[in-house]
């Protein structure tokens, strides 16, 4: 079964209705964004999460030092980071206990620097933009697919890619930062189709 990151949740409402389709994980992003959310307002919505999805902290521009700061004061025990800089990076993250989701953008190095899964964005990491997946070089291990997925093409996104997972944010949202109770069923049952 395709793995499946919902991203971007500021509100319980709508993270009740991703958490009743049985996702594998929800994105709280603390990257400036327009789905930012603090630390104070993260707290509840993690611990509603864990146990029945993984809740992932997603990074970008923040220091190993503030990343392991906000993952401690929130509750975290996955990161997903746009930005490491190499394997110490990683194993600073390991030794904190953390897992580690490795984003980079499509074209990059997938080499691993010790990360425990690899997520693979558009050019713009974020920005909810498609990209071209059949010039994509396939990774040689399970990885995650992302950037500008939605219910009209996320199918077609892993039948072009091979991808075991998808992570959607701007793709269930009615506008830019705002998440669509419709939106978010709709593209986990064309997922699971």
């Amino acid at each position: 079964m395709t793995f499946i990151k919902l991203c971007g949740f500021r509100d319980r409402s709508t993270l009740d209705v991703a958490l009743s389709l049985d996702v594998d994980a929800i994105g709280f992003v603390f990257a400036p964004s327009p789905r930012q959310i603090s630390v104070e307002d993260a707290r509840p919505l993690v611990e509603l999460t864990r146990g029945r999805a993984e809740p992932v902290g997603v990074f970008k521009g923040a220091t190993v030092s503030d990343i392991l700061a906000t993952a401690s004061d929130a509750g975290l025990h996955t990161v997903q980071v746009h930005d490491l800089a190499g394997s110490d990076d990683v194993s600073r993250l390991h030794d904190a206990g953390l897992t580690v989701y490795r984003a980079v953008t499509a074209g990059a190095d997938y080499t691993s620097i010790g990360e425990d899964d690899l997520l693979i964005d558009g050019s713009t990491a974020g920005a909810g933009e498609a990209w071209d997946w059949d010039r994509l070089e396939r990774p040689d291990r399970p990885w995650i697919l992302a950037g500008g997925l939605g219910v009209e093409n996320v199918r077609e996104g892993i039948a072009a890619t091979g991808a075991a997972g998808v992570d959607v944010s701007s793709g269930i949202e009615s506008s830019r930062g705002v998440k669509d109770a419709r939106l978010i069923k709709r593209f986990v049952a064309e997922v699971r189709r």
